[in-house]
């Protein structure tokens, strides 16, 4: 792979990882909606977690047709997502392989009437033999989808998922393989948030809220400059952070290519050697 082309997906990876830091800073925070989530929506999302937030339908929706590369999210308790988005989800993601959900009266409902958008079903063809029938056509529903956790699924929809959908595992428990032969990952376990590994580290007072009375909202000065958006906010702090650490990480990278190339002339017998001659060189000029 040529450097550019490593660079470019450096930048790819760090555009990532910093929205969806902040994504996930401002659910923790309660200021997560779909102004918020459509603002730093990314195709190169691979996990969604929107949890607890004030996300839409429409939200939703419009982060589905645009990262549609999505394989885990997490729509629980979530009051305004109805099955309408998860269907929005389901069709312009097809590579989704893990979906939470529940948590809530109206998630709960939300999941349930979803249920029947997971099973598999055949449309209605025109084609004169099967040969010309393609799988696209002849397939519906999440046929990627692998894990489902859902901790308080009704019987009916459990059984539903059993009886139709039998490739699908509903709340997986922590374990090197699950019935299937299939490795249980992170990801699909509900004990773990699914954005953890996006917030490891990064200091929790980032996202820590005081407990602090509600002020009275003073009528804005129509002279007075426009607001920063909560977004755009979030995007300046991490910029902020990011920039404050970039020292100590090129320090710490300076210390392990110094001890890299440590370990190389202690290793190589060659590079020995020519430390050595090197040595040699300077003593006889010295002498």
């Amino acid at each position: 792979m040529s450097r550019s082309r490593r660079a470019g997906n450096q930048q790819v990876r760090y555009r990532q990882r910093r929205s969806l830091a902040i994504l996930s800073i401002a659910r923790r925070r309660r200021l997560l909606n779909d102004e918020v989530l459509i603002s730093l929506a990314d195709s190169s999302w691979e996990i969604l977690d929107i949890s607890g937030s004030d996300v839409s339908d429409i939200g939703l929706a419009t982060v589905a047709n645009i990262s549609n590369n999505l394989w885990a999210i997490d729509i629980s308790r979530c009051e305004r997502i109805t099955a309408a988005a998860v269907s929005e989800v389901i069709c312009h993601c097809p590579s989704l392989e893990i979906l939470r959900c529940g948590g809530c009266p109206r998630s709960e409902s939300t999941a349930r009437r979803s249920v029947y958008l997971l099973k598999p079903k055949l449309n209605t063809l025109e084609e004169d033999s099967w040969e010309e029938l393609d799988t696209v056509e002849i397939g519906g529903g999440a046929e990627s989808l692998r894990w489902l956790v859902w901790p308080k699924i009704d019987d009916n929809s459990k059984e539903i998922i059993s009886m139709e959908c039998p490739r699908i595992t509903v709340n997986p428990q922590p374990s090197p393989f699950d019935l299937h032969g299939h490795k249980v990952p992170a990801e699909a376990l509900a004990s773990i948030p699914l954005d953890h590994s996006i917030i490891a580290d990064i200091d929790p007072k980032t996202w820590a809220v005081a407990a602090a009375p509600r002020r009275l909202t003073i009528p804005t000065n129509p002279n007075a400059p426009p607001e920063i958006p909560i977004a755009e906010k979030f995007r300046l702090a991490y910029v902020e952070r990011e920039a404050r650490l970039a020292p100590k990480r090129a320090k710490r990278e300076r210390q392990q290519r110094r001890r890299a190339e440590r370990e190389f002339l202690m290793n190589d017998i060659n590079a020995k050697s020519v430390a050595l001659a090197a040595q040699v060189s300077k003593y006889l000029r010295k002498s």
